[in-house]
């Protein structure tokens, strides 16, 4: 009887596998035969059960795929859904609160403040305030009250005879070519309203950021509009660039989170003629950034190049972007400030979670180190070294609210510089299809067709205003916490919860060095008792 009903199960499973090709057959007949008394219903039967007939005898006698054969038309429904599990994902099934990679509750505070929606929330809190790692930030019962939202601090050490007094929330650095060049212009356009800085990205100064917005100027390994025919650094082409009255600053890239190599390849194959004319190409060439610069090789040669930009700027502030790598790497180059004397103006920490257009998974997920981790390894650095006051510390990475500027000033910020907040704001759904130049809002692509539906005016104002929005936010919050400017925020005010019954400052939690210790004894800090010793301002290797 057991042996039976085996066989009959697995008869039952066989002609499931070709039920909806037989109900596709069957479409057919039935369709006709009801042409007569409902012409257009049985036309439209007729024909489906046509098409699903020829696609699963296509499914049935192709060779590429074994599922597709064993389940002709059945198998397809799992590749549609399959191809439709992250929207699926997105809009039905995760929690307000899940960051892949960010969370609907982060998309959705952009959006209200780029459409000026109230943000308020009734009923309290939706985070459990008693779990492991979560964080605020104390107040005070004497708070202040502030005249205006326009933070700012002022970039420019000894050496820079051209400060620049940046606000705290500027747009990171994203390239024409993996933009498109109505998002670019809506973001520059919003810079100019705003008043904040919009990053070029390595890819240069296209005409599209040329509507009137500060600029900051990111040289990767590439030299894109600083390049002489072999892709060397070229100190003409450079000075000419830097000497427009829209540059403000320049930013050496080093390394960034998602892709820590020394520049990666730039998005797109090929370029056209707006992205050769900004980067210095020939147009239709296949646009590669070298894994390393050229122009130096050791940190006291970087030392050398920072000067000699600057120098060739016309006194502008020039800094550092990096992902902290390997430990030694940093102090090679924090060693190498205080010897020689000559120190970047700022430098951009970005996080091992800050993202790009395209990044293999074993370096979007392992690689790189996370923000917090990088910059208080940074800020520490620095501070030991003599240099903090020097030296503006921008974060970069997964900053989207007023809270998340706090929480990192706290740790050693001085500003932020954010990417997917300002594509959020002018329209960025996350659909995560950067890479394949087809984003259904036009903002990661080169395709006219797609690009055009991104109207330039509301999508600048929509930028401009999230903005101006968080910069309130981040005022009420300064003020809620008795101070005058968030770079007043120290590890004392931020709070993290460690176990359910134990809280601890990040001043009490970290540790953190005294001003000028690493100049004069060893640290008992794990890395640099380990690795301090080890650099070598000629060389970024280790010490043996």
């Amino acid at each position: 009887m057991r042996l039976r009903f085996t066989r009959v199960s697995e008869r039952a499973r066989y002609y499931e596998r070709y039920l909806p090709f037989v109900i596709a057959i069957l479409m057919m007949p039935l369709g006709y035969a009801l042409t007569g008394p409902a012409p257009v219903f049985g036309t439209v039967v007729a024909l489906l059960g046509l098409a699903g007939t020829l696609t699963g005898i296509y499914d049935l006698i192709q060779t590429q795929h074994a599922l597709m054969r064993n389940y002709p038309l059945s198998s397809r429904m799992r590749y549609l859904l399959e191809h439709f599990r992250p929207e699926i994902r997105q809009y039905f099934v995760e929690d307000d609160h899940a960051e892949t990679p960010f969370s609907r509750e982060q998309r959705a505070v952009v959006y209200r403040r780029s459409k000026g929606i109230e943000g308020v929330r009734p009923f309290g809190t939706l985070h459990d305030v008693y779990s492991d790692g979560y964080e605020w930030l104390n107040h005070a019962l004497a708070t202040t009250s502030l005249d205006s939202q326009d933070f700012r601090i002022r970039i420019g050490g000894p050496d820079c005879t051209r400060p620049y007094d940046s606000s705290v929330v500027n747009i990171s650095g994203m390239s024409y070519g993996a933009l498109s060049p109505n998002a670019i212009e809506a973001l520059n356009r919003a810079a100019r309203a705003g008043g904040f800085a919009h990053t070029t990205g390595e890819g240069s100064i296209s005409r599209y950021h040329r509507m009137g917005g500060d600029l900051v100027w990111q040289i990767g390994s590439g030299y894109f509009g600083c390049r002489d025919v072999n892709g060397k650094f070229d100190p003409g082409s450079f000075a000419e660039n830097a000497a427009d009255d829209a540059v403000k600053m320049i930013e050496i890239k080093l390394s960034q989170g998602a892709k820590p190599g020394h520049g990666g390849i730039l998005p797109g194959p090929k370029v056209t003629e707006a992205i050769a004319e900004a980067r210095g190409v020939p147009v239709g060439v296949a646009c590669v950034s070298p894994s390393s610069h050229s122009a130096f090789s050791t940190p006291r040669q970087l030392c050398d190049f920072i000067a000699r930009l600057r120098d060739l700027a016309g006194g502008k502030p020039v800094g550092l972007k990096m992902c902290v790598g390997h430990p030694w790497e940093w102090f090679a180059l924090a060693k190498a400030f205080h010897a020689t004397g000559i120190a970047p103006d700022f430098i951009v920490v970005d996080g091992g979670e800050g993202g790009t257009g395209a990044a293999p998974v074993e370096f979007a997920d392992h690689k790189g180190a996370p923000l917090r981790d990088g910059l208080m390894l940074v800020h520490n650095t620095l501070v030991g070294v003599g240099l903090r006051d020097r030296i503006k510390l921008v974060a970069s990475a997964k900053i989207i609210t007023a809270f998340d500027i706090c929480r990192i000033s706290a740790l050693g910020a001085d500003s932020v510089n954010m990417a997917r907040g300002f594509m959020f704001a002018i329209g960025c759904i996350q659909a995560q299809s950067c890479h394949t130049g087809k984003c259904p809002t036009g903002i990661t692509t080169q395709d006219p067709d797609r690009y055009r539906a991104l109207v330039v005016p509301n999508k600048a104002e929509r930028a401009a205003r999230f903005h101006a929005a968080t910069m309130h936010a981040l005022k009420e919050a300064c003020e809620s916490s008795g101070l005058e400017h968030p770079d007043q925020f120290t590890p004392h005010h931020l709070m993290i919860r460690t176990s359910p019954r134990e809280v601890r400052s990040a001043a009490s939690l970290y540790d953190w060095l005294a001003p000028g210790v690493l100049l004069s004894e060893a640290s008992a800090h794990p890395a640099f008792a380990k690795y301090w010793d080890r650099a070598q301002i000629d060389s970024f290797a280790m010490a043996g």
